[in-house]
């Protein structure tokens, strides 16, 4: 027989809440003798009432606790993180800056990226990147645009072409000329080995003291490079004919405002 109930306890609970438990006085019970078969019946009466308070248990807590694993693992977790501005500059442009702590494609090992940034007209949207990605582990970021073309970006080592140690603070012009750097990453960038005479325009500027090398490569795409430390970052917009014809000066301004923060320089 079950006694009278005892004053309920208030009990917190993971995510901080509390919950109200009602705690059962002791029941009394009356003895008496079973047979074999009795005993058998009465544990397994016992068992499956267990088994039922044991699983609503669980389930009543289970909200609990997987509201505090989730707040565990936020800002951790692979994936997107947001990173374009919220309101156009005066041309009518975003900026998009790479979110600290972005994780990207890359896979495990690499160290924080800098936060590099380029400018985007309205209709632009970031476009998932995993390391399955064709253009290869060293693809950081993808946007895309359904009228005036596409955006990637790709941050790699300097050793693929220079022999330099872990804390090397190298420059592009130390690794190459502009035309060794476009057809050493053609593959990836293009899906497929450049001629020379695809290369219909090359410039190199300086700016915040870094060099900038820039192409145009044929038929519809721009392409901006430089390099810091041990890295080497490139931007390439690609668009087809018709895009091409309509948007080429604003793809211009996206390949022209690709931008390496300096401080990454000054802290070397």
């Amino acid at each position: 027989m079950i006694g009278s109930l005892a004053p309920s306890v208030r009990t917190p609970m993971l995510n901080g809440s509390t919950a109200s438990v009602v705690k059962h006085a002791a029941p009394r019970v009356s003895c008496r003798a079973f047979s074999g078969p009795e005993r058998a019946a009465e544990a397994q009466t016992i068992d499956a009432s267990l088994s039922r308070r044991n699983a609503l248990a669980l389930l009543l807590a289970t909200p609990a606790l997987m509201e505090g694993k989730a707040q565990a693992i936020q800002g951790i977790t692979a994936g997107r993180i947001p990173g374009l501005s919220t309101e156009p500059d005066a041309d009518g442009f975003y900026t998009y800056m790479r979110p600290e702590g972005k994780s990207g494609g890359h896979g495990v090992g690499w160290s924080e990226i800098p936060r590099y940034s380029f400018r985007v007209p309205n209709g632009w949207s970031e476009v998932p990147v995993s390391i399955a990605d064709l253009g290869g582990t060293e693809i950081d970021l993808r946007y895309s645009s359904k009228d005036q073309g596409e955006i990637a970006v790709v941050v790699a080592p300097v050793l693929r072409f220079v022999d330099v140690g872990f804390n090397a603070n190298i420059r592009i012009q130390d690794i190459g000329t502009p035309t060794r750097i476009i057809t050493g990453f053609a593959p990836e960038l293009f899906g497929a080995p450049l001629d020379e005479e695809d290369i219909l325009e090359t410039s190199v500027k300086e700016r915040d003291g870094l060099t900038y090398y820039f192409w145009h490569v044929r038929p519809n795409r721009l392409v901006s490079a430089t390099a810091v430390r041990n890295r080497i970052f490139i931007l390439t917009v690609a668009a087809n004919t018709r895009q091409w014809r309509k948007h080429s000066s604003d793809l211009r301004t996206i390949q022209q405002s690709f931008d390496v923060p300096y401080e990454i320089v000054k802290q070397v």
